[in-house]
């Protein structure tokens, strides 16, 4: 779950010593707003199979390519992120049963005040990188300093973070900007560790080593995995570590069971479906309905080789949606923007090609008991009451809802109002075209990253023709994409917010006012608005579970009547399809999802029947 900052000047004045850290209680896992499940010294999470063997190969598929190896300067084509959480560990770890709850991996326990100005972890002695050489707190501070120095982004998420120091043998203290932000040790205890002494270090060529540059070079790391062999941009195969130090560490028994985890990169999406139909992929995440619907009738499906199984989406709400960039004029209208909404044919879209399968989400957090509904009340009323004279009157007036388009009578009555509210917004429709008072003509460009996407933005842009409004679809590659969408260089570009169900810090990254003119920030929209930014503290710094549903609900609600967005489509299951090779716990985890391959095994008794991997 990515977590992003907000410095304040004046707590930093008052910031945590770490005599004060020392006094604090030192803690073995921690829940965010209730006590963990899991008490110390339990032998392991309840959905794991503690005797899961160990052994056989997965492969994986992923779209893209690579040119790097080195997590804290993303390369020209990105890095393998996938394979190299396999080999990089971090202080703490969740638990997939859990609502933001964490324990220690790295770091045996950890402690913070009552006022979470700070947080101190205490390494494991046994903690070891893949050379031998113990993990130590240098490693820790390294790493924090190289990430938030190189990195646009972890700059922004440990903004709040004023110092990193060694404060015991294999203790180190983070102090913090501000006090009451429950939220700041878990996100800490998510820090990626690096090997500081292998950075430092010369590679077998003799070159001096540079965290700040792209690297092809095997990283050292401390996890389960290494990496055993690779052929850049193609594929990168990681084997167990057979001597890993943290084999029989509760958080991880029953994990990390594969001998070789393999991934294969695809250009093409079409492609790679392909691959796992001829047995050179072994599973599958499905994210289309059209490929779910139609694409696995092949025979090993019908023999029963290859099993299509769904898990839902218990602790991720979404929102996935146009983004209208509002650094762009003519989206600066909240009437404009309701418009493009009002234009989207969903329902003949979901009918046509989606078969049905999906939904639209109504929230930014669809799909979870945060998501606001109706009108305000109680808690949440009383919020909104706090804010008033910086929300949209609407939000106490009127329930917010998407525009359905499942008939044509009601097409072109949302087109009616849509025409309506574009020549209040003074876009009028001349020559066939749409024109303001100053004859610019009101032109929009949809960018996608796969012509996969064609077959949906074409529609959109059919009905946005109907409105006089100069549409196109334009198509790039991966690459360009990134860079145009990091760079806030589009019109209409599509957006996924994942949402967890105890939000807090990365609410700022999303739609806080500081990320909208940092590039590579998460707020597409270039939302800068007092009422967010109030509602999004009043989230973070909630300090019970009533509380933090009501503020996110009053956020959500004032989201919502901006129209920033065009909300799309989403599924609350997990779509996987898998050759039948592989067994799970009986009892998934609930907020796991399919949790492949983490908690999975290769069971040698279905493997005989399906046939050994092509």
């Amino acid at each position: 779950m990515i977590r992003t900052l907000l410095p304040s000047f004046l707590a930093a004045c008052l910031a945590f010593t770490p005599l004060a850290a020392q006094e604090a209680p030192w803690r073995h896992g921690a829940a965010l707003l209730d006590e963990p499940k899991y008490p110390q010294g339990f032998p392991h999470f309840d959905y794991v199979n503690p005797n899961a063997p160990k052994g056989g190969t997965v492969r994986l598929g992923a779209l893209g390519t690579f040119d790097s190896f080195n997590v804290v300067v993303a390369g020209v084509k990105g890095s393998p992120e996938q394979g190299l959480g396999l080999i990089y560990e971090t202080l703490t770890t969740s638990a997939l049963d859990e609502a933001n709850a964490s324990y220690g991996l790295l770091a045996e326990s950890f402690s913070y005040p009552e006022d979470y100005s700070s947080v101190s972890f205490r390494l494991r002695p046994e903690a070891r990188w893949h050379d031998g050489q113990p993990v130590t707190a240098d490693d820790v501070i390294f790493s924090f300093e190289s990430l938030k120095a190189n990195s646009p982004t972890y700059a922004f998420y440990y903004a709040n973070v004023t110092k990193a120091e060694k404060t015991g043998e294999r203790e180190v203290t983070f102090t913090f900007n501000q006090k009451g932000n429950r939220e700041l040790p878990q996100i800490m205890g998510q820090l990626m560790v690096l090997p500081k002494h292998w950075w430092e270090g010369t590679a077998p060529d003799g070159r001096k080593r540079d965290v700040t540059q792209t690297t092809l070079e095997p990283p050292l790391g401390s996890g389960p995995y290494r990496l055993k062999n690779f052929d850049a941009g193609r594929n990168a195969t990681y084997e167990r570590v057979k001597d890993y130090w943290g084999e029989k560490v509760n958080v991880n028994v029953g994990q990390n069971n594969f001998d070789e985890i393999r991934y294969e990169y695809y250009r093409d999406a079409t492609v790679l479906l392909e691959a796992f139909k001829a047995d050179r992929l072994d599973f599958r995440t499905e994210n289309s309905a059209r490929n779910w619907a139609t694409g696995y009738d092949f025979p090993a499906r019908q023999e029963g080789r290859v099993v299509l199984e769904e898990f839902p989406f218990r602790a991720t709400g979404v929102m996935q949606a146009f983004v209208l960039n509002m650094r762009r004029d003519k989206f600066k209208d909240q009437r404009v923007r309701r418009a493009f909404n009002l234009a989207f044919p969903f329902e003949e879209l979901n009918k046509t090609i989606f078969y049905g399968l999906y939904e639209r989400p109504s929230s930014y957090f669809y799909g979870l008991d945060l998501a606001s509904s109706g009108l305000p009340e109680g808690k949440e009323l009383e919020i909104l009451e706090s804010v008033r004279d910086k929300v949209p009157a609407s939000v106490f007036t009127t329930p917010y809802k998407n525009p359905v388009n499942d008939s044509p009578e009601a097409i072109r009555n949302n087109l009616r109002e849509a025409d309506r509210l574009l020549k209040e917004a003074g876009w009028e429709v001349k020559n066939g075209r749409r024109v303001n008072a100053k004859g610019e003509v009101l032109s929009v460009e949809l960018l996608s990253s796969s012509p996969n996407e064609e077959r949906v933005f074409l529609p959109y842009k059919a009905s946005l023709d109907r409105l006089g409004i100069a549409a196109s679809v334009r198509t790039i590659d991966d690459v360009q994409y990134t860079n145009r969408t990091r760079s806030f260089d589009f019109d209409i570009a599509t957006g996924l917010w994942p949402q967890s169900l105890s939000p807090g810090n990365e609410q700022r990254e999303f739609w806080g006012s500081q990320a909208a003119s940092r590039e590579g920030s998460r707020n597409l929209a270039g939302i800068a608005d007092p009422g967010i930014d109030a509602l999004i503290d009043k989230v973070i710094f909630a300090t019970d579970r009533d509380d933090l549903v009501a503020a996110t609900k009053a956020l959500d609600r004032v989201l919502l009547a901006h129209d920033y967005v065009v909300p799309q489509w989403t599924s609350l299951k997990q779509r996987t399809a898998r050759w039948n090779r592989y067994s799970h716990p009986e009892t998934m985890p609930r907020y796991g999802g399919a949790a492949f391959p983490t908690i999975w095994w290769y069971d040698e008794a279905k493997a005989a029947k399906t046939g050994a991997p092509r």
